[in-house]
């Protein structure tokens, strides 16, 4: 991947529908160039796809916390899976460490958090486990 590749998914995740026409115009190309250039990089498997945001897939869950996870055994994939299914997971971190995973979750409520830790715990392999609550964040990519 060159700068121009770069500059096209940095153009691409600021609007992804924005036409070849804006693009090219844009990243001083010509609309060929825009289009095959967007083609290689989803045959390359740079570009998976492009998604919809919504609002409220912006606004920060009022409640968040890390949940730090030891798992026993050779189950950290299955678990991931089982953790990406879940509607409080926000992301699945692999570690050094103490911890082998570390989950960032939000709900809406401490009740729902509570939940989801519950459940999170009992899943076959979780063997041990450690929950911060986010309280405020100071700097936020």
């Amino acid at each position: 991947m060159d700068k121009t590749d770069e500059r096209l998914i940095a153009a691409l995740r600021h609007d992804a529908r924005a036409s070849l026409s804006d693009l090219a115009l844009q990243l001083n190309l010509s609309r060929t160039t825009v289009r095959s250039r967007i083609e290689r990089l989803r045959q390359r498997g740079e570009i998976l796809g492009f998604t919809v945001v919504l609002k409220g897939d912006t606004q920060p869950d009022p409640v968040r916390g890390l949940m730090m996870i030891g798992i026993e055994g050779r189950g950290t994939e299955r678990i991931i899976r089982q953790l990406q299914g879940l509607t409080a997971v926000r992301a699945v971190h692999s570690t050094n460490g103490r911890w082998d995973v570390i989950v960032e979750l939000g709900t809406e409520t401490l009740e729902a958090l509570d939940a989801a830790l519950t459940r999170i715990r009992r899943l076959d392999g979780v063997s041990t486990s450690e929950t911060s609550l986010l309280l405020a964040t100071r700097k936020a990519t």
